[in-house]
Formats: C-alpha cells, sequence, structure tokens
C-alpha cells in the first residue's frame, strides 16, 4: 500500500470539520490550491501527510494520526 493510499484513507475517517482544516493547512503552507493539496498527499509518490502540515494543525493531527496508524497496523 502506498503512502498516498494511507494518507487518503486517513483523511476518509476524519470529520469534515478537521479534513478541510489539514487540506486548508497545506495549501496554505505550500501556496497552492485545495485540489492541489489533495492531490499531492494521496498522490502514489506521497510522504506522509504529517510531513505536509505545520503550526497547531500539524500537532493536533498528529494525535489523530498515531490512533490511526494504530489501528493499521503500520
Amino acid at each position: 500500500m502506498t503512502q498516498g493510499k494511507i494518507n487518503e484513507m486517513f483523511l476518509e475517517v476524519l470529520d469534515t470539520k478537521t479534513c478541510n482544516a489539514v487540506i486548508e493547512n497545506i495549501a496554505a503552507h505550500y501556496g497552492i490550491s485545495v485540489n492541489d493539496a489533495i492531490d499531492e498527499v494521496i498522490d502514489d509518490e506521497a510522504e506522509s501527510i504529517m510531513d505536509y502540515l505545520t503550526g497547531s494543525v500539524r500537532t493536533a493531527t498528529s494525535l489523530f494520526y498515531n490512533q490511526f496508524k494504530l489501528k493499521l497496523s503500520i
């Protein structure tokens, strides 16, 4: 399974508000559109979604991401 697929699965388990905050943080950090941010993190060659996040959104998301990884056993 690619990291992009893992990122996509993670985004799907988040509530809408949290998912939007994550994607908007990535888009703002890289100066790209929300659609481009989504494409970037779900690409087959993507890094962990945590590598794209900054600031307080990164800190808050890490808690959800660590729980998600435990459920996947990755």
